[in-house]
């Protein structure tokens, strides 16, 4: 009787997730500047909205930076409030 393999549906081992972290403290980065709208669009998905931190990974203090540069770039006519295909 030859041995046999076992066939599993999913992977035996276990990828670990890599740790979110906030890339504004790991960069030392102490102000957000609204002007900067390539910037901005990293936190925002498709359509224009604001990604939440358990996306991006921001800490809270710059997760509230974030949001009102990008509110204020908007304002300024930046960035568009709705869009279809932004990135």
């Amino acid at each position: 009787m030859p041995k046999q393999e076992i066939k599993y549906l999913t992977s035996t081992h276990i990828e670990k997730r890599q740790k979110k972290y906030c890339r504004f403290k790991k960069m030392g980065i102490k102000y957000v500047d609204y002007k900067d709208g390539e910037f901005l669009k990293k936190f925002l998905n498709e359509q224009g909205k604001l990604l939440p931190r358990r996306i991006t990974g921001n800490s809270l203090k710059f997760q509230r930076k974030v949001s009102q540069a990008v509110k204020k770039a908007r304002q300024m006519a930046l960035l568009p409030y709705v869009t279809d295909l932004l990135k």
